[in-house]
């Protein structure tokens, strides 16, 4: 059986190393990169082994690279979100179809000119979605997937004009599905939505409430990501 991809925040890294796993350093044109290796996963932590690895800085190059560098064909991101819809409520999982970054793309290809068709992967998007189906777990089936750059969140006038052609906002997801397309890798994503983004509701956001809903949202996806594992034995 080939190795399942996931790359997450630190919420899932015990639920990711454990039995077998061995840490690797891979060495990339672009950097270097911590992996973990099993007989079913290799997991990159997106902040870095010690979580300390901001949005804007991650080097999406090099994990992605890893993933090639370890033989992983198929990379499931569990990428965190805001709701821009207010029928899209903090908990909800949104399993992505398609992506709006026309500003700050990442690319392997820095000094040859190489076009791709960016895109979600439907086979792996079916398998995530078949694997809740048989664990019943609530999910949403499509949606799209907007990416800012970050450190900071939004503002209200930002969301304003996201929300008329998207349904979630994060600052990972586009960036590992181009680089992983550049690289023949299939790519999908689960979307945690933690929060409504800035204005979308009239409850002021903070901070700890993003925290809060992530932790509450990690043991739903955790479920998940097991039941996509016995799919793939």
């Amino acid at each position: 059986m080939n190795r399942l991809g996931v790359i997450a925040g630190s919420a899932y890294r015990d639920f990711l190393t454990q039995g077998d796993t061995q840490m690797e350093t891979i060495q990339t044109p672009f950097g270097e990169a911590s992996i973990w290796v099993s007989s079913t996963v290799a997991f990159i932590p997106r902040h870095g082994p010690e979580n300390t690895i901001p949005p804007h800085r991650i080097n999406h190059q090099a994990n992605m690279l890893a993933f090639k560098e370890v033989g992983i064909s198929e990379i499931i991101g569990i990428n965190c979100t805001g709701s821009l819809r207010r029928n899209l409520p903090p908990r909800s999982l949104v399993i992505p179809h398609d992506y709006v970054n026309p500003w700050g793309i990442r690319t392997i290809f820095d000094d040859e000119i190489h076009h791709i068709i960016p895109e979600l992967d439907e086979g792996l998007r079916k398998l995530i979605l078949d694997a809740a189906k048989r664990k019943r777990l609530d999910i949403v089936a499509g949606g799209i997937y907007v990416q800012t750059t970050g450190p900071r969140l939004e503002t209200r006038a930002e969301i304003a004009m996201l929300k008329t052609f998207g349904d979630v906002v994060g600052m990972t997801m586009a960036c590992e599905a181009t680089l992983a397309k550049e690289l023949d890798l299939a790519y999908a994503s689960i979307c945690s939505v933690d929060n409504f983004c800035h204005g979308i509701v009239d409850t002021p956001l903070t901070q700890q409430e993003i925290i809060n809903t992530a932790r509450k949202n990690a043991d739903t996806v955790k479920q998940l990501i097991h039941a996509i594992l016995e799919e793939r034995r």
